[in-house]
């Protein structure tokens, strides 16, 4: 199997290194090899947060080159367009189409850009929008986002059986949400 390529970028509190764990953990136990790197900045008062995930036969390195991303998983519509430069020609892109206002816009210092859909078009990429924050809150409950993206980008990748992927939700989820995020994979799944 050649190499695959996900990064998985959003701002602190949405999810994103859970959701960056549990495709690792995934991709592992379907039998690849599997690097992760995360970087997480300023992630608990909302900055970026940003995830490599590689799987394949062999993986030497955890970071993703600029231009050979094969899936962008967005969570946030402007860090779509900050992380989009790490995609290759014909990647995916799988954003929650939802705006989340950095530090300096909402102090004032920024302007958040209206541009960024018009911006996303011209990438040489395909790009898949979702209201995936809908979503979770028709289910009762915005903080599983992080779940119904999962299983948006979950269709999109066969060589990774759902069985695994819901044995890993099984695993990481607290008893308790269990339900309601295997409710959100359901959901995102849906939407692919």
């Amino acid at each position: 199997m050649t190499m695959t390529n996900i990064l998985l970028c959003g701002v602190g509190g949405q999810g994103t290194l859970l959701a960056s764990n549990i495709l690792a953990e995934t991709a592992m136990l379907a039998g690849f090899d599997v690097k992760k790197s995360e970087v997480h900045g300023m992630a608990q008062r909302g900055g970026s947060v940003v995830s490599h995930v590689r799987f394949g036969s062999v993986v030497h390195s955890p970071l993703i080159r600029k231009g050979e991303c094969d899936l962008l998983l967005s969570f946030e519509e402007l860090e779509t367009l900050r992380w989009s430069v790490f995609l290759r020609p014909n990647g995916l892109v799988l954003m929650n189409a939802q705006r989340i206002m950095p530090m300096t816009v909402s102090g004032g210092e920024g302007i958040y850009p209206d541009t960024i859909s018009e911006r996303l078009t011209k990438l040489p990429a395909r790009v898949h929008a979702v209201d995936a924050l809908g979503k979770a809150r028709e289910l009762g409950n915005s903080k599983c986002v992080n779940v119904v993206l999962l299983g948006l980008m979950a269709k999109q990748l066969p060589v990774l059986p759902r069985t695994i992927w819901e044995e890993v939700l099984e695993s990481r989820i607290p008893a308790k949400l269990l339900e309601l995020n295997k409710k959100a994979f359901e959901a995102g799944w849906g939407l692919a």
